[in-house]
């Protein structure tokens, strides 16, 4: 089986990558990926599974913006799978740069779906989608909530599902939909949430830093472990008739349980480092987001395996492991 995967130096491309190589030879991985992530992307493919047989991994810098390049490079490997995780993921950056943002989600997607169209390959396609898409509300939220995106980045998801619906329809293509809350993993960037609370209560501990500030302590999220997320774009993607799934935890835990849980594990009291400046907090941001994953364990069995406190554990080990 032929597998393309866009974005693959990302943590869910990185666990899927993983994923797919052990289930055997007969996995063939295509990534498409910026060439100066390799070297961490191999290191942390090593710390996950150091046994791996990387002969059937073959990654390329193909320009996902650029239709001809993927026109021919659809046609010269033929996949039997897609997975479409790239494109830019932080809400915060869109702000910054939304029509980019807008564009890049976009035209990726666009691309793919043309490129297949054009070879007639409808291969069975995951489209990486977001818990950003939905309005706020104070219930836990299924397939059937209320869309309402109000960051450019959850905008762009938002005419990318609406958009995968209809190509459902036209073509009976097998497109799935994963709509993604939270997941974290090791191997996030430093400049997301995770990632920035342990680098601060690590430079805390060691007399770096003397605070870490936040925009509040009251949000709540639903946070799952990006290895778990990816068993269950696995699961989806071998559906045959394309659908939309919620992955999540189905449990909401407050930034206060965050920060205590990683400051507690340094025996610090987050209450005498932590300072609050709401000026921090992204336009919009609702202040709870937490799924029901019923539909998803129902009709393919998944839930999460990992807890919200060795989630964190995970990820302050790798920290750790990376300064010694």
């Amino acid at each position: 089986m032929k597998n393309l995967i866009t974005g693959i130096t990302g943590q869910d491309g990185l666990f899927l990558t993983n994923h797919l190589l052990k289930k055997g030879s007969n996995q063939e991985i295509y990534g498409v990926s910026r060439l100066k992530k390799l070297d961490k992307f191999y290191s942390d493919l090593g710390y996950i599974n150091s046994d791996l047989n990387l002969n059937n991994l073959h990654i390329s810098n193909v320009n996902l913006l650029n239709q001809k390049e993927i026109n021919q490079y659809i046609k010269d490997i033929k996949p039997d799978y897609i997975f479409n995780l790239s494109g830019p993921s932080s809400v915060y950056n869109s702000y910054k740069n939304p029509e980019k943002t807008i564009s890049n989600i976009k035209t990726i997607f666009d691309n793919l779906i043309n490129a297949c169209v054009e070879q007639n390959n409808f291969c069975n396609f995951f489209q990486a989608s977001s818990s950003e898409m939905f309005k706020e509300s104070h219930e836990v939220l299924d397939e059937t909530s209320t869309f309402g995106p109000i960051s450019p980045y959850a905008k762009a998801k938002y005419d990318v599902h609406i958009y995968l619906n209809d190509l459902r329809a036209k073509f009976d293509w097998n497109i799935n939909s994963g709509i993604m809350f939270n997941h974290e993993s090791e191997f996030r960037d430093d400049d997301y949430l995770f990632m920035k609370i342990i680098n601060a209560a690590i430079n805390i501990k060691h007399g770096k830093e003397k605070e870490l500030i936040i925009g509040s302590l009251d949000i709540k999220r639903d946070w799952s472990y990006a290895k778990d997320v990816v068993e269950a774009i696995s699961l989806i993607t071998e559906e045959k008739n394309g659908d939309d799934y919620v992955i999540g935890s189905g449990k909401g835990h407050s930034i206060k349980e965050l920060v205590d849980t990683i400051f507690s594990y340094f025996d610090l009291n987050f209450e005498n480092y932590v300072i609050i400046n709401e000026k921090l907090l992204r336009k919009g941001d609702p202040l709870k987001i937490i799924s029901n994953p019923i539909k998803i364990k129902e009709d393919l069995g998944w839930g999460i395996q990992t807890s919200f406190e060795d989630l964190i554990l995970k990820c302050i080990n790798y920290k750790l492991s990376k300064m010694e």
